[in-house]
């Protein structure tokens, strides 16, 4: 297989690169000796493309199996098919690439890229995406559930299927089946919508982003959320800076929270103050009472993870406790998010 890459090059710049990511992008996997943001970071100190340093690094989380919020093992559809969705961007070039919907291939970061390397269009869907990651010899795999997460997908249904509560609209009963299964330890909270965000600024100054993700767990088949979506699941802009988010996807998507970001901070904005911004557009956009808490807030969360040009980094959230990951050439660890509001969605 052949990649359209930029020359490896040495570290000759004075300045330090620096990887962000989701909490989940600092996890030991399958006994490996790095993280993800750890093989980024090595990866962009040997000199490697700042896309491809973010790529290999997410790779690492999609191929865990017990990972369930991307990959293979990521929590499937309301039928029990786990459906991909990715993109990824590369500041100095200007290109961006991603995949929707996309079956039996794990690694859908990588199909990302290579929509981006070989192809003149942006996105990819379905059968189409499958077919070329096909092409371009992935190889593509008959199911990407591990045992884990269709025994998750299972227990679910079976309370579906034994829910008889006419007077609840469908999304309110998969809202309270939810809840169910957060607090009996099925699933986790952060992973209920899926999804690892991976950015980076290298040597040189040059920035690139990834975002790739199982997608909002027992979706309809078909559902697409912000990850695949250039503005909303991520946005570079080599000058400026990166944004990406994990979380309730169709917020992001609507109020195209990315894009939103760098542009405050093109306007100056600390990446912190530009997350914030973009996390008060979504609550104030939020209106369906389905969607609210009792004190009226959005009843879900939105993490957004925010690198700026000049390596100012920062990770926010509308609720606290979510946490980001950072690695410098001091190395990897997570930080504490900056809450728009205290407590938490359900509350």
């Amino acid at each position: 297989m052949h990649y359209t890459t930029r020359p490896i090059r040495p570290m000759t710049a004075s300045r330090s690169p620096i990887v962000i990511a989701s909490a989940n992008g600092h996890h030991f996997r399958n006994g490996g000796p790095d993280t993800c943001v750890e093989r980024a970071f090595s990866l962009l100190a040997a000199g490697r493309d700042v896309l491809e340093a973010v790529v290999e690094g997410v790779t690492i989380v999609e191929l865990d199996p017990d990972e369930t919020s991307v990959g293979f093992g990521g929590l499937p559809n309301d039928e029990g098919v786990v459906q991909l969705d990715a993109s990824c961007m590369h500041g100095p070039r200007k290109r961006a690439g991603a995949v929707a919907a996309l079956e039996g291939v794990p690694t859908a970061a990588r199909v990302a890229q290579l929509v981006m390397d070989h192809t003149d269009h942006h996105l990819l869907a379905g059968p189409g995406a499958r077919e070329f990651a096909r092409k371009m010899g992935l190889e593509v795999l008959p199911d990407l559930n591990s045992p884990r997460s269709r025994a998750i997908w299972q227990e679910w249904k079976r309370r579906v299927d034994a829910c008889d509560t006419p007077d609840l609209s469908r999304p309110e009963l998969l809202r309270r089946i939810e809840l169910e299964m957060i607090a009996g330890g099925w699933i986790d909270p952060n992973h209920f919508y899926g999804t690892i965000h991976c950015s980076a600024v290298d040597a040189a100054g040059d920035l690139a982003c990834v975002t790739t993700t199982s997608g909002l767990a027992w979706k309809m088949p078909g559902r697409v959320g912000d990850s695949p979506i250039i503005g909303a699941g991520l946005y570079v802009d080599n000058a400026v800076g990166a944004a990406g988010s994990t979380g309730r996807g169709e917020a992001n998507i609507y109020g195209v929270s990315s894009f939103l970001i760098v542009e405050c901070m093109r306007r100056g904005m600390h990446p912190k103050d530009a997350g914030l911004e973009a996390l008060r557009r979504i609550s104030a956009n939020t209106l369906e009472p389905r969607l609210l808490n009792s004190r009226g807030r959005p009843n879900f969360n939105v993490i957004f993870y925010v690198l700026s040009a000049s390596g100012a980094c920062a990770g926010v959230s509308l609720y606290c406790e979510a946490r980001f990951a950072v690695c410098t050439e001091h190395g990897a660890e997570t930080r504490a998010c900056e809450p728009l509001f205290d407590g938490a969605a359900t509350d």
